[in-house]
């Protein structure tokens, strides 16, 4: 037992120096294309105008990052957009993304292909036996400015099926509650989830389900109140994303919610990153739910609350840092609004991981969350 453990703890210390080399690789590729004047976007070659060193020479493995100053959520308030397009991507078809808008004007990021590559690689992570290809799916989540939509939508496509979507506006929820109008906030989710429960009734043949915690909880409550139940709409893979995701929730909604027969996949993921994929979630591991980013596309790490530059160690909290690194965006050191747990690499995903994902403490009280 011990040589195949040791065996084991050798394979994995070399898919961890591979995925390592990859990405060193790959951040030495997208400095050289966002900071050469023939591929570079307005943004990042005018901002190294400014500079007394050169990206290009000067940055070659992933901790050389950490030479760029913390990148601010203000840089992507606001126009123009054009700013952050690459020139070695000029005209092609562009899209414009936006985050929930909680605080203000919101965040924006210019998509071209990104969100395509990212769900085409979560796909494969998908099991079959739940997520049939050829299976229409239901996007039971936000509509409108947001990436979500058409990735989902795109998903579905990618795999063979017709997408079905409702119309959610998370900013009117947030209004809502906001305002202290919960008579208005249960008004409006009783509509999303009317909606949802007449597209699953109509004979479409619905077999897989993108949702929010909190949307599933009421969408398996009202069905349940109708003396029916997610399952028996024919649902057998639910795709759940948001921050409400705990080991407490996942436990419920797997043993209570949804039952044998359906499989559940959390992530983790936002307009900036794209998709963080989880270990698959057991009773075995006290539903911990550990998301691992789509690296070398985008890097999480876990840093400390007093020094961003600072990783902590395993199983210690810290805030996030993600580092997104396409040829459509480069975001360096970008502190996000969460906090977690740093975590292990993992054979599927062999670099570090964070569970235990909230909003990050000195923030949370001023954060809303709606729909997620």
């Amino acid at each position: 037992m011990g040589y195949f453990m040791s065996m084991a703890a050798g394979d994995l210390f070399l898919k961890v120096q591979e995925a390592r080399t990859k990405l060193e690789a790959h951040v030495r590729e997208i400095v050289e294309w966002h900071f050469n004047p023939e591929t570079g976007c307005p943004f990042w070659l005018d901002f190294a105008a400014k500079l007394d060193w050169d990206p290009r020479r000067e940055i070659r493995s992933f901790p050389d990052l950490k030479r760029f100053p913390p990148f601010e959520d203000e840089w992507l308030r606001g126009g123009p957009l054009q700013r952050w397009l690459p020139k070695g991507l000029a005209g092609k078809p562009l899209y414009v993304f936006e985050t929930g808008g909680t605080t203000g004007i919101p965040k924006s990021r210019l998509a071209i292909e990104d969100f395509r590559i990212d769900y085409e690689m979560f796909s494969e992570t998908l099991p079959d036996e739940y997520f049939p290809k050829g299976a229409n799916w239901l996007m039971l989540g936000p509509s409108g400015p947001r990436r979500l939509r058409l990735a989902v939508e795109h998903l579905c496509q990618h795999r063979g099926g017709i997408c079905f979507c409702v119309d959610l506006d998370p900013r009117w929820v947030i209004k809502l509650i906001k305002h202290g109008n919960m008579d208005g906030l249960e008004k409006y989710k009783a509509h999303v989830i009317e909606q949802a429960i007449t597209v699953l009734g109509a004979g479409h043949d619905i077999r897989c389900l993108f949702t929010t915690p909190k949307l599933l909880e009421s969408l398996a409550e009202e069905l349940e109140k109708r003396g029916t139940s997610v399952k028996a709409t024919g649902i057998t893979g639910i795709f759940a994303g948001g921050t409400e995701f705990t080991p407490q929730y996942t436990r419920f909604a797997v043993e209570e919610l949804l039952g044998e027969g359906v499989y559940l996949t959390p992530t983790y993921g936002n307009t900036l990153m794209g998709l963080a994929c989880s270990k698959p979630v057991s009773p075995a591991d006290g539903y911990k739910i550990t998301y691992f980013a789509p690296q070398p596309r985008a890097v999480i790490e876990v840093v400390s609350f007093e020094d961003a530059d600072k990783t902590v160690d395993y199983g210690e909290t810290g805030r996030v840092r993600l580092t997104t690194l396409t040829r459509e965006t480069f975001i360096p050191g970008f502190l996000e609004r969460d906090e977690g747990e740093r975590e292990k690499p993992y054979e599927k995903y062999p670099w570090d991981g964070v569970s235990g994902v909230r909003p990050f403490r000195k923030i949370a009280g001023q954060t809303t969350v709606g729909v997620y």
